[in-house]
């Protein structure tokens, strides 16, 4: 199928007569026989025949005219980006010296017989260190009291006051800190601390980081709050830092008593604990869905202005750091930097370019000046040098946002590991861009011309830099202090089982806030303010009951009706167009019912109530028939509860 051309004139054969007509009319008063017979009539039509000739052969111009169009102006296409995903590396026991897990590290989830495998590369290089229990102590009001003695003397003790108040803490610190690493600490209690919930105590594990104390995700806990014997894991901080308590240095973790939670059971008494031992059993590091390719010979270089040079592999993913490439010399090998474009780049910068979704590597350019010198953009390699690139990434795209578990197989063979596996879905994964948008954005890029006036600019410019993101909104920040601002509101683009999303997924990046407001500093008007932040997030929680249809299964209603929920409540694909949910649009009961109506299994949406929710506390309001919507917020999807039968 042919791409569609733009239609550069829309005017033909009659439409040229009738304006003549009328310019004759202006022009010529006296003339006043306009019928066919009129010979001068006849010469209108046949220039008008004429002219509507050129103009369709005007509206022959091909695509590929427009999109060379396109390249003259610098619109190059988006290359896909990666999904990030967090893999925890566990070893088999605990080690005696520390296992390093380098980058460049290849996981991969199981291939089965209708998928391929989708595999994740290690980005950083993580450090699991061997660690022990060093010192351990309690705090209760501001008494801190060391346990470390009457724990080798096998001494029981109780870890917090006799009657467990929100605050009291117990102190454990280890003999190294131990950055995105794994801790089992195996403690050996007695049921004491009777009262609570052994799958929900009131227990908050956190690791101090050097500034604060950071909350500390727990794997599991078979203590059931330190009341029986067992593992407590811990998947600590990457900012777990050695400090110093009572004049104690350590790698200190605590465990603290958390405030009252209606529901949530509280301790009658302090657990006593006999016994504890702490061992490092594993660490998370960062994977992309991509493929690492280092030192890859491009070519020969020409000793020319211009060159281009083809990467075996395309295309590229973007890295934050930017690609570096290496020219032989007699010296060694130097580096050139990779820049957005040549404008700033003088005759002896080594700079360079990268396509990232073409796969080419770009050198300088010459323009020949009026005076018939040549003005070179960048440097240019000696000719027959030897050019590399260091490494890059290919891959990305949606594929890699697997869901959480799916990441099991080790590619690399890496000694004391015994499994992998993501404990949080991989999000972030983008397609590269299509034609199609590409030429929707090239007026774009004419009008903006790199500056940020309206708010339509600041939006293209924001995707320019971040391509990752799936969506971005600029508006005015507001009236009186705030007036002449302009907020950017960034949606990274992340999937969930279900249209099912976690939070913390909504909210992007450093890397990518950073990169936003580096180019938007660059280009804004003079005196303009500039905040980039995500947009204010409304929960909206649907409590619904259904009546299945005859020949209808009830859970699977039940599972579809869901699914349908957090589908069309998505603040990235969610809504009537199913393109996200709009801005500031309020949510209707009606729009409950009309969606459960719609799924086929349904005969009768008895009720359905609608609920604001605060999706960081998990607080419920009361119902309303409709949920009012800031207007420059997103609807969130917490918790729907559907019941069919």
């Amino acid at each position: 199928m042919a791409l569609p051309v733009p239609n550069l004139d829309d005017r033909r054969f009659q439409d040229l007569v009738d304006d003549a007509k009328r310019l004759v009319q202006q022009r010529c008063p006296e003339w006043t026989d306009h019928n066919v017979s009129d010979p001068g009539v006849t010469l209108i039509e046949t220039f008008a025949w004429m002219t509507d000739q050129l103009l369709y052969r005007l509206n022959r111009i091909p695509d590929r005219h427009y999109v060379k169009f396109l390249e003259l102006l610098g619109v190059r296409l988006f290359p896909p980006t990666a999904a990030r995903v967090a893999v925890t590396f566990w070893l088999s026991g605990p080690q005696p010296d520390t296992i390093h897990i380098r980058p460049g590290t290849q996981v991969a989830t199981m291939r089965t017989e209708t998928d391929e495998a989708v595999a994740f590369t290690t980005v950083g290089d993580l450090a699991i260190v061997p660690t022990s229990l060093l010192r351990i102590g309690s705090r209760i009001d501001e008494d801190v009291r060391d346990h470390t003695d009457a724990l080798e003397a096998r001494t029981p003790f109780y870890c917090f006051d006799r009657v467990p108040k929100a605050g009291n803490l117990l102190l454990v610190g280890l003999t190294e800190a131990a950055p995105s690493c794994a801790v089992t600490l195996r403690f050996r209690c007695d049921i004491e601390g009777v009262g609570v919930d052994p799958l929900n105590p009131p227990l908050a594990w956190e690791a101090w980081d050097g500034d604060s104390w950071i909350p500390c995700e727990v794997d599991h806990d078979e203590t059931g709050g330190l009341n029986r014997d067992g593992d407590v894991v811990l998947h600590l901080p990457k900012g777990h830092s050695v400090s110093v308590i009572s004049e104690q240095r350590a790698g200190w973790l605590r465990a603290r008593v958390t405030e009252e939670v209606p529901d949530q059971p509280r301790y009658s008494a302090s657990p006593t604990i006999k016994g504890v031992t702490a061992f490092t059993i594993g660490g998370t590091a960062e994977a992309v869905h991509a493929e690492l390719i280092e030192k890859e010979l491009l070519g020969i270089a020409e000793g020319v202005p211009g060159q281009r040079l083809a990467l075996k592999q395309r295309p590229v993913v973007p890295s934050g750091a930017g690609a570096v490439l290496e020219v032989s010399s007699p010296d060694g090998w130097q580096e050139w930097r990779q820049v957005q474009d040549f404008y700033e780049s003088g005759p002896d910068d080594p700079h360079f370019v990268l396509d990232a979704a073409a796969g080419e590597v770009l050198l300088g350019p010459g323009v020949r000046e009026p005076d018939g010198s040549l003005r070179r953009y960048g440097a240019v390699p000696p000719k027959g040098a030897r050019l590399r690139l260091r490494s890059y990434l290919i891959g990305g795209g949606r594929r890699g946002n697997v869901a959480r578990g799916s990441v099991r197989v080790l590619k690399t063979s890496m000694p004391y590991i015994t499994r992998v596996e993501n404990r949080r879905p991989a999000d972030g994964g983008v397609d590269g861009e299509e034609i199609e948008s590409a030429k929707t954005r090239g007026p774009i890029t004419l009008r903006t011309r790199g500056r940020a006036v309206t708010t339509e600019d600041y939006e293209h410019l924001a995707r320019q830099v971040a391509p990752e993101l799936a969506r971005v909104h600029a508006v005015a920040a507001g009236d009186g202090a705030d007036a002449g601002g302009v907020r950017v509101l960034v949606v990274p683009a992340a999937e969930g089982d279900g249209g099912r999303l976690r939070f913390e997924q909504m909210v992007p990046s450093e890397d990518t806030m950073a990169r936003i407001a580096r180019r938007l500093a660059e280009t804004r008007v003079a005196g303009t303010r500039i905040a980039i932040e995500p947009p204010v997030y409304r929960g909206v929680t649907v409590v619904a009951r259904l009546k299945a249809r005859t020949a209808a299964n009830p859970v699977r209603l039940q599972t579809e009706a869901l699914d349908a929920l957090y589908r069309y409540f998505h603040p990235i694909m969610g809504g009537p167009d199913g393109h996200g949910w709009p801005f500031g649009r309020p949510v209707h009961v009606g729009e409950v019912y009309s969606v459960l109506q719609s799924l086929r299994g349904t005969e009768l949406v008895e009720d359905a109530r609608l609920f604001g929710a605060d999706p960081v506390t998990g607080q419920r309001g009361q119902a309303v028939q409709r949920l009012q919507i800031e207007p420059h917020a997103l609807v969130f999807s917490y918790e729907h509860q559907v019941l069919a039968s």
